[in-house]
């Protein structure tokens, strides 16, 4: 994702460097056309001047949709390179739940084997395990990570779905979790469901 970000800021920074490009463009050809007004001296007639004149603003004009023609083009390409990233933004994330499906698809064959049922169970759960496994892995590769539930309840990420009395917690303290929470580097995905101690 970094990278993706890191594309769509480049592009943001070509696009600025294209802009001061046709902006400085601009400018000096304006300052060429004072400049060599002013260093004019003989009196040429009017026509001279207008068809002079009339020759320089076609060329400053041709530069100028070049320089807008390519800045345009530019900014299209890049455009479509920022909305290609946010397409295929978790296409990483995608490809690391791979490996977990894997392993279920392996621990569900298993289980069409002529197997004793203790084995088949121990086979199983042995496969489950590897599952949780790698998808704990695939979270931790892209900063997915549980929510706390030892302590004090916090309604922003945790929802207490039930109140007990406990003596071995202090009021408002969180006695069992129920359902885990996920935080997304500092976004919560999911809140911990929790119950609570009442007194």
């Amino acid at each position: 994702m970094n990278k993706e970000n890191k594309k769509v800021e480049e592009n943001e920074e070509v696009i600025t460097e294209v802009t001061e490009e046709v902006q400085e463009t601009t400018e000096k050809v304006e300052a060429e056309i004072v400049e060599e007004k002013v260093e004019e001296v003989k009196e040429p007639t009017s026509e001279d001047k207008i068809a002079e004149l009339e020759a320089k603003l076609k060329e400053s004009e041709d530069k100028y949709y070049r320089v807008h023609a390519d800045f345009e083009n530019v900014k299209k390409r890049l455009e479509k390179e920022k909305y290609a990233a946010i397409d295929y933004a978790s296409e990483k994330f995608a490809k690391d739940l791979l490996t977990s499906i894997d392993t279920l698809e392996m621990a569900l064959s298993s289980s069409k084997g002529d197997l004793e049922s203790s084995v088949l169970l121990e086979k199983l759960q042995e496969g489950i395990e590897l599952t949780v496994k790698n998808f704990n892995t695939a979270f931790e590769k892209h900063d997915i990570s549980l929510v706390e539930t030892d302590g004090e309840f916090n309604p922003n990420i945790h929802d207490a779905v039930m109140q007990l009395d406990s003596a071995d917690h202090e009021n408002n303290f969180i006695v069992a979790q129920l359902q885990k929470g996920y935080m997304f580097k500092n976004r919560l995905l999911r809140a911990a469901m929790v119950s609570i101690c009442k007194k």
